[in-house]
């Protein structure tokens, strides 16, 4: 008996209610063809896949990463990632064509599937010598040439490879290159690929199913039914043999990517084949024997080759960058398994110079074990980013990135950007050195030019009531070396030399025609923090961890002018010097649930000494800013030299991407800086003074950036009340003295 298995995306996933049901009723399966989604249910049970153990591939956390293009994220080596941005979205261009821009041919990465396909077939295919005539059961599906406009019918090879080249949904997955073609989904040409069935195998009965129809005709304003009429052939969805039956599970109501519903579109195949059952056993008169077929299947998956590597190749790219993949990769020539080697992988595949990395596992008859061949591409050698906000305040910005890849031995990556703003404009430009070596690091050596401008004005947009009460601008070197902390953590030894100005009125009663004073702060630091960072989002985050916790030696010459409205005429210059502390941990629980809890905290230690003046003191001194609009605004009840903070948080999902957020926050000065009359600064009693802050949002977010209204409150400010809308993101150069 042949069982035949359409295309269908989502809802494919009835196939496996269709194999429940057959077996149950012991309905002998002796072939198998499939396409696209119906081509990997097929492949799985003909690898020796029990249909429990497809149904528990597809209903796991791991099957929908698989399916949106998520990477573990525990593995996800951030000593190789850079700093954040408020980039929203990036064009990747190569030099050496003219300056041609290449849009993206997918929208789901393939990095987890591939692999994943790569662990669940390689055993098989390895014991069937790349014929798949010798699998648990003889197997075909169809992928598409484009070129010739023709299906292949994939009968030998890597098993994993067929299954992905009938799965590579154009713009949805990459397509596969195969024997000088390129390959894209079978559905394209060959949907239900019953007639594939009948000539390879002629079985003596037929069962098809089929979740599946013809594309309608293409609408004006939808580009994917465009593109299907454009590239697609209509399928036959019907079996050309008398001895045949046609099962349809009604799956419409399910678009075609939606992988939420895996358990319900199983129980829907299942249904489906029961209501037709007694026919099929009507005419299938031949049955099997359920224990002899576990124990048949049990038999064949314990003659399968474990999967145990005792090499790894890198091939597509230059001997030089090839060598820079291999030195990555902790593979000392010992043997591993797929789950030892899948964060070098990830590793490997998340590197923003790897456009992509293909994994063939590769059998050796002599040693019983295989080679983990990894074929890579190289990403364009420019990227250009785009990004910034837009507020309801007088905070807009625009951003410009660019960044310039050279891959060799070693990674070289030339870094630049630029901030538009009227609260702040910075140009930053460097480079980063990635070294591969037995212990990886990285060097990075930037100079910014960072300017704040703060408003005592609260109108909105460009709307400006009042001159500036304080202007920042923060000139600095900065260079740094990373060194890995496991995948998610690095240590960060920097260091720091530049010169911080601050001019600013000792007043908030001053007039257009006063002179600010101004502080000049010639400054080196010295600082040495371990980072690890497994947040989802780099702004309204809603699952995983972040912990820094950095010590600084900070040495600097102070050299204030006073202006008109200072009380002390004289010019002052000194010599400062101070160690700090700080901790920040931000986490968040509940991470599968619509309701989500976070716990901040954040602790702050310093010897630091006042500066001339109590604005000078003030703006020098560590500042707590844990919600999005903070470092948008100046304020002094939550600056002091030592402090610690603690929050708590509330995430509720009413649906994918929008959210609902509560957080509240609890600042604790050790002593505050207060002002006295001759405007000097001192230290408050210990521990005297309590500040909250409250933070309510809600946030939609797109794949160019959220879209957020904030309602917050800021206890001890004359007006502690505060509305935000923003879409993009809120991040910024970091200071020279953060």
């Amino acid at each position: 008996m042949g069982l035949v298995f359409s295309g269908g995306g989502s809802s494919g996933v009835s196939h496996i209610g269709v194999l429940k049901a057959l077996e149950e009723n012991h309905i002998p399966i002796d072939y198998i063809t499939g396409t696209s989604m119906g081509a990997l249910v097929g492949a799985l049970y003909a690898s020796g896949y029990s249909p429990e153990e497809i149904e528990e591939l597809f209903v796991s956390d791991q099957f929908k990463k698989w399916a949106e293009g998520e990477l573990d994220e525990k593995y996800v080596y951030y000593l190789r990632e850079k700093d954040e941005d408020p980039s929203m979205f990036k064009l990747k261009i190569e030099l050496d064509t003219v300056l041609e821009t290449t849009l993206p041919t997918n929208l789901t990465s393939p990095v987890a599937v591939d692999y994943g396909l790569m662990r669940y077939f390689a055993p098989a295919t390895a014991k069937a010598d790349n014929d798949f005539d010798s699998l648990f059961i003889p197997y075909r599906c169809v992928a598409s040439d484009i070129v010739s406009k023709k299906a292949v019918i994939m009968d030998k090879g890597s098993l994993a490879t067929a299954v992905r080249a009938s799965m590579a949904y154009p713009f949805y997955l990459t397509p596969v290159p195969y024997q000088g073609k390129l390959l894209f989904d079978g559905g394209l040409y060959n949907n239900f690929p019953s007639d594939v069935m009948y000539d390879e195998f002629f079985p003596d009965y037929i069962i098809g199913s089929n979740v599946s129809s013809n594309f309608e005709p293409p609408d004006e304003d939808n580009l994917v039914s465009q593109i299907k009429a454009i590239i697609a052939d209509n399928s036959e969805y019907s079996i050309e043999c008398d001895n045949a039956i046609l099962i349809q599970p009604e799956s419409s109501e399910f678009s075609l990517f939606d992988f939420d519903n895996n358990q319900k579109l199983i129980q829907i195949g299942y249904e489906a084949t029961m209501k037709q059952i007694e026919s099929i056993k009507a005419q299938v008169e031949r049955r099997s024997n359920r224990m002899e077929l576990v124990e048949k299947r049990n038999r064949y998956r314990k003659s399968l080759p474990p999967l145990i590597f005792e090499d790894v190749e890198i091939s597509g790219l230059t001997p030089g960058q090839n060598k820079y993949i291999r030195k990555s990769l902790r593979f000392k020539g010992e043997t591993a398994t797929a789950e030892d080697l899948k964060p070098e992988y990830i590793k490997i595949a998340s590197d923003d110079k790897i456009k992509s990395i293909y994994p063939q596992a590769i059998y050796n008859k002599n040693t019983g074990k295989y080679t983990l061949n990894l074929r890579a591409k190289k990403e364009k050698d420019l990227f250009v980013s785009f990004g910034g906000a837009f507020s309801s305040r007088p905070i807009n910005e625009a951003y410009l990135g660019l960044q310039y890849n050279i891959l060799s031995k070693t990674a070289i990556t030339l870094l630049a950007n630029s901030y538009f703003g009227k609260l702040h404009n910075s140009v930053s430009a460097g480079f980063r050195f990635d070294f591969p070596f037995q212990l990886p690091f990285y060097w990075k050596t930037t100079f910014t030019i960072d300017g704040w401008d703060y408003f005592k004005s609260t109108s909105t947009f460009f709307e400006d009531t009042k001159p500036s009460f304080l202007v920042q601008e923060d000139n600095y070197f900065k260079s740094e070396f990373g060194f890995p902390v496991s995948y998610k953590g690095k240590l960060i030894l920097s260091g720091t030399a530049g010169e911080l100005t601050n001019k600013y009125y000792q007043t908030k009663n001053f007039l257009s025609t006063d002179t600010t004073d101004q502080t000049r702060f010639r400054n080196y630091t010295v600082g040495l923090a371990f980072e690890r960072n497994s947040h989802d989002l780099k702004q309204y985050a809603s699952k995983g961890s972040f912990l820094s916790v950095g010590g600084k030696f900070v040495r600097g010459a102070e050299h204030t002018v006073p202006g008109s409205t200072s009380v002390i005429k004289d010019e002052f210059d000194t010599i400062l010097n101070w160690f700090q502390l700080k901790i920040t941990y931000d986490k968040y629980f509940n991470s599968k649930s619509k309701v989500r809890l976070g716990l901040f905290g954040e602790g702050v230690y310093s010897v630091q000494p006042f500066f001339h003046n109590y604005t000078a003191s003030v703006l020098s001194a560590p500042a707590f800013q844990p919600i999005s609009e903070s470092k948008t605004l100046f304020q002094e009840n939550f600056r002091a030299h030592s402090y610690f903070a603690l929050g708590v948080k509330n995430v509720n999902y009413l649906f994918k991407n929008f959210q609902l957020r509560l957080e509240g926050y609890l600042f604790q000065p050790f002593q505050e800086i207060l002002s006295d009359n001759q405007n000097k600064a001192y230290h408050g009693t210990v521990w005297q003074l309590q500040q909250f802050i409250i933070s309510s949002a809600a946030v939609y977010n797109t794949p160019l950036g959220p879209i957020a209204v904030n309602l917050n409150y800021y206890e001890g400010f004359d007006e502690p009340w505060s509305f935000l809308f923003h879409f993009g993101y809120l991040i910024y150069n970091k200071k020279s003295l953060e």
